[in-house]
């Protein structure tokens, strides 16, 4: 444990990122409500959505003229790349400066804001990580000193890798949040940020700017959630013009590339672990197993295997699903996870939304105080030290849960129309319903396991 000690929230970071408490609604009554609100949905479905409406991405309605003339603004780029730079080496700064305690504001940096903030910030504002993004800003800045082009780098990016570095990226962070033992000692956290900087820096000179759009795990995760925004740019013209449309169009629009699969089971079936690691289950199976103050390799090996297992079970499960259809002549069957895997984004997000909410606000604002005294020496640079956050949600419990649960479930619901939509797309007409069956199981099981996790946690 570093030095410092902090009453409240930040006890939360020594043991990852915890999830709900004692929510007052029952387990039953909520895990019935919600296979039936699945269920209900896929009959309407049936019923009424019988064509496929996002087959083709829709136009949308262009946005207001003032706010299109802003966010192309050639200033107002600039503006987000300074304050990205900003953001990064006030980080930098604190890391390598700062107290090795948690009252260090490093780790709400790393651990809340970059992790959890950027989603609600995409969802409501679009693709923010990409726009902010330091090591593009610095890939851009070398490239303008060697006379180089940042879209284009010495090699053409792999195809075939696709996602997939973003997902092992993506696996590092929770391996380092979840599992790794010292995730709360200064020195581990930032040797990740280094290599992490370092890796993005090399990627984007060999491969320019395309590298970060599939390999960057931040940006990757940040443009999947803005997939879930109103905001979208039209593809098919020359100045892709800024236009507002449905989220369920955007989700449409999820490019099925190789490696969407593992990234989609790695956001879901991490934030499942991180609720199951607090369940009483597993506290029991620690403790009978003698792991309780074992310095032992016996609890890192088991908590690891944990980990992966959630989210290879993610995958399976999701696979299962998608493949258990009919399909066509021309159709191959191991390319049906690949192009419904848009429809876990909603669902992921719903998870996240009800397990990181109290987390975000709290730790959140917590971590914005402590800003204005980065080396824990009493200073207040922003005038927010004397501030204190908001528990607002954690004394309401009842409302608390009902945010939750409706996160939840909402997101599979959402889940499901997206799915349907592409099975329309998709399937044989005479599997386009029959063939949704195994994929709404899938949904039901993820739904159920869910909202177990949630309420054990």
């Amino acid at each position: 444990m570093p030095d410092g000690s902090w009453d409240g929230p930040w006890d939360v970071l020594a043991h990852g990122i915890g999830g709900s408490k004692d929510l007052p609604i029952p387990l039953e009554l909520t895990i019935a409500g919600a296979v039936a609100a699945l269920t209900v949905s896929f009959t309407v479905l049936a019923v009424a959505w019988r064509s496929p409406r996002y087959a083709q991405p829709a136009d949308g309605r262009p946005a207001p003229a003032w706010l299109a003339h802003l966010v192309d603004a050639r200033w107002f780029r600039v503006v987000l790349r300074v304050v990205g730079m900003v953001g990064f080496l006030y980080t930098a700064m604190v890391a390598m400066f700062g107290l090795d305690s948690l009252i260090n504001p490093f780790f709400g940096i790393f651990y809340v804001l970059l992790w959890v903030g950027f989603v609600p910030l995409s969802l409501l504002l679009g693709p923010v990580y990409r726009a902010v993004s330091p090591v593009r800003t610095i890939n851009l800045l070398f490239a303008r000193l060697t006379g180089g082009d940042p879209d284009r780098g010495v090699l053409d990016y792999p195809a075939r890798l696709g996602l997939w570095p973003a997902a092992l990226g993506l696996y590092a962070f929770v391996w380092m949040e979840l599992v790794y033992p010292y995730a709360t000692e200064l020195g581990p956290v930032r040797l990740w940020c280094a290599a992490y900087v370092g890796i993005m820096l090399i990627g984007g000179a060999l491969f320019g700017n395309g590298f970060y759009a599939r390999a960057d795990p931040f940006e990757v995760y940040s443009s999947l959630a803005a997939k879930m925004s109103v905001w979208a740019r039209e593809s098919d013209r020359p100045d892709g013009r800024l236009v507002v449309r449905s989220p369920l169009a955007n989700l449409a629009t999820v490019p099925a590339l190789p490696g969407l699969v593992a990234v989609t089971s790695v956001l879901f079936g991490s934030t499942a672990f991180d609720s199951f690691k607090d369940s009483t289950v597993w506290v029991k199976f620690i403790q009978t197993n003698g792991f309780v103050g074992s310095h032992s390799w016996g609890p890192d090996l088991v908590t690891n295997v944990a980990l992966l297992g959630f989210v290879l079970l993610v995958a399976l499960v999701f696979a299962i699903g998608t493949m258990l259809t009919g399909v066509g002549p021309d159709q191959p069957r191991r390319a049906l996870p690949t192009a419904f895997a848009h429809s876990i984004v909603p669902i992921v997000i719903g998870y996240v939304v009800a397990h990181y909410l109290t987390y975000l606000l709290e730790v959140g604002e917590q971590t914005l105080i402590q800003m204005s005294d980065p080396f824990s020496t009493g200073a207040n640079w922003f005038g927010t030290a004397d501030l204190s956050p908001s528990y607002y949600f954690s004394y309401h419990p009842t409302l608390l849960a009902c945010v939750k649960v409706l996160a939840v479930v909402l997101g599979h619901v959402v889940g499901v129309v997206a799915a349907h939509d592409r099975a329309l797309a998709l399937l044989p007409k005479r599997h386009q319903l029959t063939g949704q069956l195994s994929l709404l199981v899938a949904m039901i099981a993820f739904t159920v396991g869910g909202l177990y996790l949630l309420f054990a946690a």
